[in-house]
């Protein structure tokens, strides 16, 4: 079995005979919203949304099957043609006599092909990118004659353009081709469809499709086949069209209406002596239909263009990715730089538009825009403040939110067909990402931000319309005076906070309503409730109590100002708290006061006194959980972490068939709900039933044996699968954050090193370098790149792991390194950026003592000692911080004794 082999210090890598695994793809795309998907035998697909594809829109299982795709032929001295990317009828006949071989090399958002023909006497290599500022995927061939005498070569170029919605690969798939509008110019193939079509409602079309192409030195095709029905021919198909091989002469300034499109021209034959190579440029692309596609193609028809375009690529992506850990696995290093890269394709693709993510119509979820913010803290900090204040703009004043999101920043879309699903943990995440960037910069100024609520006909937490409220009324929250009310951040924090106290269930746990974190606990509605997002409120409603406690010492005004339907839930009637009903009617009450409109009246209400009436909700449900939830099984055990359809815990330790599940030891671990002997008794219990290596690690449950129509989807997946027993990467990340937050890093280090050592493993995982979604039951690697897994991974291995972390725009500087984690001169070292600057941060470890023996004997910076608390960690002041030169790398030293 090959391996993937690094090449460089950014994470390039190489990959021989990765055309054997046929679910294998690569990424690809541009800040401007082109995004590609490419696979070893350049298979894949191209698009900048839902509604317009320029190759096919492809999902797993066609990769392996379509082969209406990029390709490039060569036919030699007239006689023998071949297929320069593998996609022919003899291809895989030459791989089985091991006549062909084929080598991947990628980069961050570039991709290679290699490829020897044995039997040919060729050599090829064909380079895929996007620019970083066009909607332009670039293919750079390069093809040599290997033989020891001349040839000639006619080559050509055959790419499908698909020219439309991915709805409509079957829906009216005929009837949508009979909107294009195709013809040829100089260089290409151009499709200019007439509509959009959609029987709710057809639309003009306002954009261009096309593949063009030149020479090495310039020169355009010479005759152009821009239908499929003239490439392949009558019997004919994209393995063997008729056009190549048998010399169909083609067109030129040629137009055609009605069929299904074909970017395919061929090339001037030329004459390669033995040894010389020639080179040629496919563009493909989408533009707006007043585009000169010649004119605005002439920065990329030659040789020396291209290369200066990919260059600039690499250079820019590889400055993005600004984080180098250095330890004592050098693999793991190069590894972590993709683990960096990842939330920047989240951030481009979404959730969808890759091989395996073939649901959604693109963009990204609630919790996607919050999650990806924490690694966007750590990476790009100066854009991520204006992102989550306009993040805010989406919350709605009974503490739920918009889940269509736009794809503008701030952008949110009422759902006008019906009340949408309701993640009840989705007020969990816009807290977390605060509080880090205040952490992170020490600004509580944002806090004090005003933004508007986000108002559509969805009221009372998901459960009624508000039939008053049209389209005429807009997406922003409404006072009766009919002004837009504005609130501040920290207001928008707290209803969220507070209203999800009041929803719950009959056993006085937060209602699981349509999902958690979880989406395929989709089936307990009525009376489903998640105990492992209660806990994870408990520290939400903690960390805010502190903010506001933080935020208040720094101001003269101790009151805030609050709307007056507020008032109704900031009561601490223990009474209230007890009975389950009683919290009902009081979140009932506040949902109809405010379900159409405000009053536009406010009440004032001390810090001091927002934050005491945190405090308690936060204890009352931390030791409601430790009195009902904990489930002890011998020496070890573990919280329950759900209730189902029926009102039954749906965790149990019996002997014979334990249940457990991952995410609720995660929250109750994180939120500070476990003491620590239980968290010793939980990771007892997770080694012994969740934790599997030769999978990825940590399993999100044990197999329940049960399809639970009372709980959700995931009980009706194969076990092993996704949500149903898989090594969910997210989760397991968040394991291993907890489990480093309560201080131990041995075990936390487990969770991680597990889910490394197992995406390395090509011959196991089956992917390039990256973390994916999860990893099933043979520990093949699934839904890779655009993970939340990703951000929380480099989230934990800088806060937690090296312990480089803000505390109000101080560094804190606490490292939780094992002895592994050192390289053999006993150094551990990470290269990021903090508050504008840019340090190394460099630990000795002379005596290779493991976490726990040492302490920290000495830290400085640039020579100048720094502060020693506890001999735990040092701390670089927000005041020194400012006066370094920003120009400068810093460099931090710790010793370790």
């Amino acid at each position: 079995m090959n391996k993937v082999e690094f090449i460089d210090q950014n994470g390039s890598f190489t990959l021989k005979q990765a055309q054997k695994n046929h679910t294998l793809y690569f990424p690809l795309a541009s800040e401007k919203g082109l995004k590609s998907s490419i696979t070893p035998l350049l298979g894949g697909d191209s698009k900048i949304s839902q509604n317009s594809f320029i190759l096919e829109p492809v999902s797993i299982e066609n990769l392996h099957d379509n082969r209406s795709t990029r390709n490039v032929w060569t036919c030699i001295d007239g006689k023998e043609t071949i297929s320069l990317t593998g996609q022919s009828s003899d291809y895989d006949r030459d791989i089985a006599k091991e006549k062909q071989h084929d080598q991947v090399t990628a980069g961050f958002m570039w991709h290679q092909l290699e490829r020897t023909d044995e039997i040919a006497n060729i050599s090829t290599s064909i380079t895929n990118f996007i620019p970083v500022s066009a909607n332009i995927e670039v293919m750079h061939i390069r093809l040599k004659n290997l033989s020891n005498h001349p040839r000639r070569f006619s080559t050509y170029v055959a790419v499908p353009i698909f020219g439309r919605s991915a709805d409509n690969l079957r829906d009216h798939r005929h009837v949508t081709s009979l909107l294009h509008r195709i013809h040829t110019t100089k260089n290409g193939v151009v499709v200019n469809p007439t509509m959009t079509f959609d029987e709710r409602g057809h639309h003009p079309n306002h954009l261009l499709y096309y593949v063009a192409g030149y020479t090495g030195e310039g020169h355009t095709p010479v005759a152009f086949y821009p239908t499929v029905e003239e490439f392949i021919g009558e019997s004919g198909n994209f393995t063997h069209p008729e056009a190549v091989f048998q010399h169909y002469p083609g067109y030129s300034d040629y137009k055609i209406d009605g069929r299904e499109a074909m970017g395919a021209f061929r090339f001037e034959e030329v004459t390669l002596q033995s040894g010389q190579e020639t080179s040629y440029i496919v563009l493909l692309g989408i533009t707006e239909e007043d585009t000169n596609i010649e004119e605005a193609l002439a920065d990329y028809s030659t040789d020396t263009q291209i290369q200066q375009h990919l260059e600039q690529t690499k250079q820019y992506w590889n400055n993005k990715v600004n984080v180098r850990f250095e330890t004592g696995q050098a693999d793991f290093d190069q590894w972590m730089k993709w683990i960096c890269f990842q939330p920047y394709l989240r951030k481009i693709f979404g959730c969808s538009f890759l091989p395996h993510h073939d649901y959604g119509r693109g963009g990204r979820g609630w919790r996607d825009l919050w999650q990806d913010c924490l690694s966007l803290l750590l990476l790009e900090p100066t854009q991520v403040r204006r992102m989550i204040v306009n993040n805010f703009k989406g919350v709605r004043i009974d503490g739920t939110n918009a889940t269509i999101i736009g794809s503008g920043e701030g952008e949110f879309i009422a759902d006008r067909n019906g009340i949408t699903r309701v993640w009840m943990d989705h007020a969990f995440w816009p807290l977390l990402t605060t509080k880090l960037y205040i952490d992170q910069t020490g600004d509580t100024s944002i806090l004090t931000e005003k933004v508007s609520y986000f108002k559509d006909r969805q009221v009372k937490r998901g459960t009624a319309i508000d039939k008053e409220w049209t389209d005429e009324n807009g997406s922003q929250l409404l006072t009766l005076g009919g002004n837009i009310y504005l609130g501040s951040i920290l207001e928008h924090l707290l209803i969220e906070q507070l209203a999800a106290f009041y929803d719950v269930g009959e056993h006085n746990f937060y209602r699981l309503r349509d999902a958690d974190w979880n989406d395929a606990l989709d089936m307990a509605s009525e009376r489903g409730e998640s105990v492992a997002f209660t806990c994870a409120y408990v520290g939400s409603m903690m960390d805010l109590a502190h903010l506001i406690r933080i935020y208040a010492s720094q101001l003269d005004d101790q009151t805030i100002q609050l709307p007056e339907e507020f008032e109704t839930l900031l009561s601490h009637d223990l009474e209230v708290y007890d009975d389950y009903s009683k919290k009902q009617a009081v979140l009932q009450e506040f949902s109809e006061a405010c379900k159409h409109k405000l009053s536009g009246k406010t009440i004032r209400v001390t810090f001091a006194e927002l934050a005491v009436n945190l405090i308690e909700k936060a204890n009352w449900l931390r030791e409601q959980i430790q009195k009902t939830e904990w489930l002890s099984e011998d020496e070890n055990g573990w919280f329950n972490s759900y209730y189902d359809n029926n009102g039954h815990q749906v965790e149990s330790c019996h002997t014979n068939h334990p249940k457990m599940m991952l995410t609720g030891q995660v929250f109750s671990i994180m939120s500070y709900v476990a003491n620590d002997q239980q968290i010793q008794s939980i990771i007892r219990s997770a080694d012994r039933h969740l934790y599997t290596p030769e999978c990825g690690g940590y399993r999100l449950n044990t197999n329940f044996n049960e399809i639970k129509m009372d709980m959700g989807r995931m009980f009706g997946f194969a076990y092993g699968e996704k949500e149903n027993g898989a090594v969910f990467s997210h989760m397991t990340t968040m394991y291993a954050n907890a489990l480093y937050r309560r201080g131990y890093a041995k075990a936390g280090w487990k969770a991680l090193k597990s889910l490394s050592n197992t995406a390395l493993d090509y011959g196991t995982s089956r992917i390039y370098p990256g973390i994916p979604e999860y990893f099933r039951a043979d520990g093949k690697g699934l839904y890779h790149y655009l993970t939340g897994a990703a951000s929380w991974y480099l989230y934990t291995m800088l806060t937690e792991v090296f312990g480089f972390q803000g505390n109000l725009g101080n560094l804190i500087l606490y490292p939780k390194l094992v002895a592994e984690q050192f390289n053999q001169q006993n150094l551990a070292q990470v290269t990021t950026t903090f508050a504008g600057k840019t340090f190394i941060l460099t630990y000795h470890n002379p005596l290779r003592k493991e976490y726990g023996d040492y302490v920290i004997s000495r830290a400085y910076i640039n020579g100048i000692d720094l502060p020693i608390s506890d001999d735990a960690y040092a701390t670089l002041s927000k005041e020194k911080i400012e006066k370094l030169d920003s120009n400068s790398i810093h460099q931090i030293t710790i010793t370790l004794s």
